[in-house]
């Protein structure tokens, strides 16, 4: 029993996991979350899995201990290293590192990979919050300090708690994910305001429509949600948003120390 409980609690990170065919048809580099959502009601188990759990979150919560102020990056992990949107975030994470802001990002390559390698071109701090997947993703080599999880949803949890602002590049569903579950705890109160900001307008332009032709014409969302979620192509004004949001929540000094910036005036926009 001990030798049981020893595995799921304090196996090495970096051991690459197992394998096995999910109920959706994708093999798994890390077993655990697949089995952990499966259907059975093997109660023994799933006490193991909710150690397994614990132990995760409370491994991430002391190599992230240290970190503050951080700005987190999320974007898509396709992007190569010629690409627009590459350049950009790779500008926005400089941009943060000159601002005293770590850079927290999934830890993998595209936009995180771009977001880490810009806070180390001005001697920032970088740090990533990897995930194992059917494709395997690797570090980027941009990290100061980085941790690889089994579970996304504890993952979610460590990007999201140790920063004041996140900023969002062109992404796929995990990016969707990470944008909607954000704004969702800033909606319901259950995290402070901290900016929300997607860098791209071309990109999101259509789904910046659809919050306001859909859910905000069918009334379920109002119009000051709206507001939670902001869109420019500049990392300067970005970044100007972040540091009136981190004086304003965080009393954090600045030379300069904005308490509002042009995005702030979006929801008079529509």
């Amino acid at each position: 029993m001990k030798s049981r409980i020893g595995m799921f609690l304090f196996r090495k990170r970096h051991n690459g996991g197992g394998g096995g065919e999910a109920p959706w048809g994708k093999s798994t580099r890390s077993p655990y979350e697949e089995k952990f959502l499966k259907t059975g009601r093997n109660l023994l188990a799933d006490t193991f899995r909710a150690g397994h759990i614990l132990s995760e979150f409370v491994a991430g919560f002391w190599k992230f201990k240290r970190i503050s102020p951080c700005v987190t990056v999320f974007g898509s992990a396709r992007f190569v290293e010629d690409h627009k949107y590459y350049h950009l975030a790779r500008e926005l994470g400089g941009l943060l590192a000159e601002e005293s802001f770590s850079v927290m990002t999934g830890g993998g390559p595209g936009i995180m990979e771009a977001a880490n390698r810009g806070a180390k071109d001005k001697g920032g701090r970088s740090f990533g919050c990897n995930i194992k997947l059917p494709k395997e993703q690797r570090p980027n080599p941009y990290l100061d300090s980085w941790f690889e999880f089994d579970y996304l949803f504890i993952r979610k949890v460590m990007l999201l708690k140790y920063s004041c602002a996140f900023v969002a590049l062109p992404g796929g569903f995990g990016t969707l994910d990470e944008i909607f579950e954000t704004a969702t705890l800033v909606q319901t109160k259950k995290m402070r305001d901290f900016p929300l900001i997607l860098m791209g307008t071309e990109y999101w332009q259509g789904l910046r429509d659809y919050l306001v032709e859909r859910l905000l014409v069918e009334g379920t969302i109002s119009k000051s949600d709206l507001k939670l979620v902001y869109i420019t192509d500049s990392p300067k004004e970005a970044i100007q948003c972040i540091k009136a949001g981190a004086a304003r929540l965080l009393g954090i000094p600045f030379s300069e120390a904005p308490t509002h910036c042009a995005l702030c005036d979006l929801e008079k926009k529509i």
